[in-house]
Parts: C-alpha cells; structure tokens; sequence
C-alpha cells in the first residue's frame, strides 16, 4: 500500500501533501489539548511498535501478503488524533530511511493510511459501540474498526491511482480492496489480540 515516486501525477501528489501536511498539524494542535504528559511515552512505544510490526508481512491468498497499518490499534490506545500523528511519524521514517515509500508519494501515504485509514475505522469503532454498548461490543468494534481502516486505505490509494492515470480506475479498486479486504481480517486480528491483552493487564491503556 506505500506508493513509490512515479505512480502519482503531481496533481494528485500536491493535493494529498496538502491535505497530509493540514491534517497533521491539525492533529498535533488537537493532541496537545487531549494528551496527558504520561500519554508522550506512550506514543513513543506505539511508533516503535508499529514501525517494527509493518516489517513482518503474513502471507494472504494468492501468493501476496500484508502487514499492520496499526492506526485503529494506535487510535484504541491514545485516540486518534495522536494516532494520525505516530502513523505519519512511522510513515515519514520508513519513507527518508528505508525508501518504503516514495518521498513525493509521501503526502498521499500518510494521506492514505495516517488519516483516512485511521479515522474510518475510529469512526465505525464508535458507531458499533453506540449500537452495541456492552463489554463485547467494544471486540466487535475493534475488529470491525482495523479490518474497516484497511479497506478505505486501499480504496483512497487505488483512487489516487485511477485519477493519476497509472491503472484503469475500475480495475485497480476491484484489485487493490479485494486483496486488502482479505489483509484487514490480519489487520482485525493483531489489533484484537493486542487490544485483548492490555485490557487485561493494563486497562488503563485503552482509550
């Protein structure tokens, strides 16, 4: 899902970098109001955790494989505002130290993943549990949340393809949400059994 350099027109570039640099200065403004001091650390951890979790892929039909995003993960734990900010975090260092990701693409990544990935599922996270707002709604809303985060990210990303003219716009989003709607039940799970295990052992953690 990390798009190279050459895949983007630089329309759709200028326009993503715009909207990427707006949302995370938007996202560190509101953070400073809701973040406690002892959260900063926190957010520490999660970039570190999330950065060395998108190094393990899991296999997915097909021959392809995924890795963890980590924004609904990061969104249950701190909120989502301070998520957008460690996904772009994570986003901006595989980009500058390991070319995962291209530096002009860049704006489109964080774009992709860091905001619109990371509020659509904290979104329909809330929605589930409005609905169902017992112990086990919250799971469902986590699972529905990463699996749902995944999903709009391909969706936003084989958009952006289509618009830029690299792949016929019908064709890369049947291919790219078919593959990664497969990849978001990976995505639903880790978070889960992540989730799971701070509720259990520090419940003070989650959001």
């Amino acid at each position: 899902m990390h798009i190279p350099d050459g895949f983007l027109s630089l329309q759709v570039s200028a326009a993503t970098a715009a909207l990427s640099l707006g949302g995370f200065a938007l996202a560190i403004k509101r953070a400073q109001k809701k973040l406690k001091e002892r959260l900063i650390p926190i957010m520490g951890v999660l970039s570190a955790f999330v950065f060395a979790a998108q190094m393990f892929n899991f296999p997915v039909a097909a021959g392809t494989s995924g890795h963890l995003l980590g924004g609904m993960l990061t969104a249950v734990i701190v909120g989502p505002w301070a998520a957008t900010i460690v996904i772009s975090c994570v986003l901006i260092i595989q980009s500058l130290l390991f070319q995962d990701g291209g530096l002009i693409a860049l704006g489109a990544n964080i774009f992709n993943m860091a905001i619109a990935g990371t509020w659509s599922g904290w979104l329909l996270y809330l929605f589930v549990r409005k609905i169902f707002p017992w112990r086990a709604g919250f799971y469902v809303g986590v699972f529905i949340g990463a699996w749902f985060s995944v999903v709009v990210a391909a969706a936003v990303t084989a958009a952006e393809l289509g618009l830029s003219g690299t792949a016929t716009l019908s064709v890369v989003f049947m291919a790219m949400v078919g593959v990664h709607a497969v990849i978001g039940i990976g995505e639903g799970i880790i978070t889960l059994l992540v989730v799971m295990f701070l509720k259990k052992v520090k419940p003070e953690l989650i959001s």
